[in-house]
């Protein structure tokens, strides 16, 4: 039987009971998401997955990440909400794939993990599946694995055998409206033009999952563990100097009052300059590369290849004189002694990460 699968924590519970429900069948997983964004997020589900199927010791197959494609189905449905018209075409492209699949293979018989997944509808899961397994002469299976404390027993064993878990269904267009109802930022879209890893992206969290598998392939013992935090995206940035444009970085945990301010420079302390309004400071790329043991020849080097985000925090905790400072600091080549105007588009929310803690 080939199973589609969307995610490790509706497959890991439901190739057990599908292990257990047809004993005479050989279970070959199929990952087919092109549904899923951005393509971190794909990366890091299919990680999860093929961890979960070596667990089970299932087969398993990657399928085509066909975002074109997918993008052209459901064009003129992104405002349709969860479980509305988009998820049925949704269902129809990747379901139809998997069949074909399915004929390739010489398989009969095909189903799918959307099935034990909460938010999705068993009847509208079935009506796709069936459709095509008559277009293509297979036998769609739609065990409901929800009832009887299924989704409670799915949940539980998703937690002992520490499988991600995912917060939105994949899809950009479901992500996005997720996150206006939830009036929380997207941040799983941003990615920095500097390509540096930021705190709980998506990114940050792949980086963990495969140092994870890491450690499990070494045999060491880990935690994981969740911890809350204030967390920060730089939306946009822009320093003017006699309207001018200046090439400038903006240190992690850099804020205004609002996003714009204008000002000049009142005073130093050693070697870090300080603005006449709203708490911003100033230092040199010189005095950047003294504190970070760094070599930068100009701030766009920097600003495209900068260190890690936990070094930058470095550099900041040794200018500030507080954990709780979000002023901003800006690094420019040469101090500014004129008039200037900066644009600093930021956000601070309050967010939960996962960190991984080695024991041994």
């Amino acid at each position: 039987m080939l199973v589609h699968i969307c995610c490790s924590v509706d497959s890991h519970y439901f190739l057990q009971k599908l292990r257990e429900d047809y004993p005479n069948e050989k279970l070959t997983g199929f990952f087919y998401d092109p549904n899923i964004h951005p393509y971190s997020e794909y990366r890091l589900r299919l990680l999860d997955v093929k961890r979960s199927c070596k667990m089970l010791g299932i087969d398993l197959i990657e399928g085509e990440y066909d975002t074109e494609g997918w993008l052209k189905a459901v064009r003129g449905l992104e405002k349709e909400p969860e479980k509305g018209a988009r998820c049925s075409v949704c269902f129809d492209n990747r379901f139809e794939v998997t069949a074909k699949q399915a004929v390739s293979m010489l398989e009969e018989n095909f189903t799918s993990t959307l099935l034990t997944s909460p938010k999705k509808s068993l009847v509208q899961l079935k009506r796709a599946g069936d459709a095509l397994a008559n277009k293509f002469g297979l036998k769609f299976h739609a065990p409901d694995y929800r009832k009887a404390s299924g989704t409670q027993e799915q949940n539980q064993m998703a937690k002992e055998d520490a499988l991600y878990r995912q917060d939105y269904c994949g899809c950009i267009f479901g992500l996005t409206m997720q996150r206006e109802q939830q009036d929380k930022l997207a941040d799983e879209l941003f990615t920095p033009i500097s390509n540096q890893i930021q705190p709980e992206s998506i990114d940050a969290r792949l980086e963990m999952y495969e140092k994870r598998l890491d450690l499990e392939e070494q045999g060491k013992k880990y935690q994981i563990i969740k911890e809350r935090f204030l967390n920060w995206r730089l939306l946009s940035g822009l320093l003017r100097v006699r309207k001018e444009v200046v090439p400038a970085h903006f240190l992690p945990y850099s804020t205004l009052k609002g996003t714009y301010t204008r000002g000049k420079m009142e005073y130093s302390v050693k070697e870090v300059h300080h603005m006449n309004r709203d708490e911003v400071r100033f230092i040199t790329l010189d005095y950047y590369n003294s504190l970070a043991g760094t070599a930068y020849k100009n701030i766009t080097e920097l600003i495209f290849n900068p260190p890690s985000f936990d070094a930058e925090m470095d550099i900041r905790a040794k200018i500030v004189h507080s954990h709780f400072d979000m002023g901003a600091i800006l690094v420019v080549e040469e101090i500014p002694d004129k008039k200037l105007e900066i644009i600093c588009e930021s956000k601070t929310y309050s967010d939960v990460k996962e960190s991984l803690i080695v024991l041994d």
